[in-house]
């Protein structure tokens, strides 16, 4: 899209990106209380860290988790997960070992409708897939594939008013 053809860009905070993440995904677990806290704690007893978490009860009441986490830890992480399986019964556990992240902050977002919509549209126009999402009061961020981590920022840089 030329530039001459976008809308007013959004003055932003800046972008955060990661390329050193890899993701696991804890998939149709029969919901009950305790699932997060049994992944998360296990995780963090043997000091590996999680730095995005994303969790939904679908339809047939099963629950979803993604997170990420280093991509040097993920084969550790892997492990601790498996030590889980008897009391988890997931479906399935699946790893994407070269993802990224990348988001938009700002102090302001809670007041601004339409930043996520306007992030999430610019992706698309570039066919970038969203793979996960998780946002605050003041940051909208997103897990992609890792190789198309450079187009996700140009087109952000694009889009946004960014610093």
């Amino acid at each position: 899209m030329p530039e001459e053809n976008l809308p007013e860009k959004i003055k932003v905070g800046g972008v955060i990106q990661n390329s050193q993440l890899a993701s696991i995904s804890v998939l149709s677990v029969k919901d009950r209380p305790g699932i997060a806290a049994a992944i998360l704690d296990a995780l963090g007893r043997r000091n590996l860290n999680v730095q995005f978490i994303v969790q939904v009860i679908d339809h047939e009441n099963h629950d979803q988790t993604v997170i990420c986490v280093d991509r040097a830890d993920l084969t550790a992480c892997l492990e601790t997960i498996d030590r889980l399986r008897p009391e988890l019964q997931p479906a399935a556990v699946v790893a994407q070992p070269e993802v990224a992240s990348i988001a938009i902050f700002g102090p302001d977002f809670r007041e601004r409708p339409g930043i996520a919509g306007r992030m999430f549209k610019a992706l698309a126009e570039q066919q970038i897939n969203i793979l996960a999402i998780s946002t605050s009061i003041s940051t909208v961020n997103c897990i992609i594939d890792l190789a198309r981590l450079p187009d996700a920022y140009a087109t952000l840089c694009r889009h946004f008013d960014i610093p």
